[in-house]
């Protein structure tokens, strides 16, 4: 099983190699989005789009909505395991 961490595309830092900054709670990495572009959707176009990160990759975009839901949850998680 893979878990996807939602984030906010804020930055691209370099297009040529699709490498855009992600914003995860406040956390900023460094990803490679080259999984959600396409002529449609080039890489500059993808700045404020919520997406699923795992291992450095955007996998796929997410409503903003889900993803809030989604970090809330994540944040619940690990709140209940500090007290257990």
């Amino acid at each position: 099983m893979c878990l996807g961490i939602p984030g906010k595309i804020i930055e691209i830092n370099d297009a040529t190699n699709k490498l855009a900054t992600v914003d995860v709670s406040g956390v900023k990495r460094q990803v490679n989005i080259a999984c959600i572009v396409d002529e449609q959707h080039p890489p500059e176009s993808c700045i404020g789009d919520w997406v699923l990160v795992h291992v450095g990759f955007a996998m796929n975009r997410i409503n903003e909505k889900d993803a809030k839901e989604t970090l809330q949850l994540l944040q619940e998680m690990a709140e209940l395991m500090v007290d257990y």
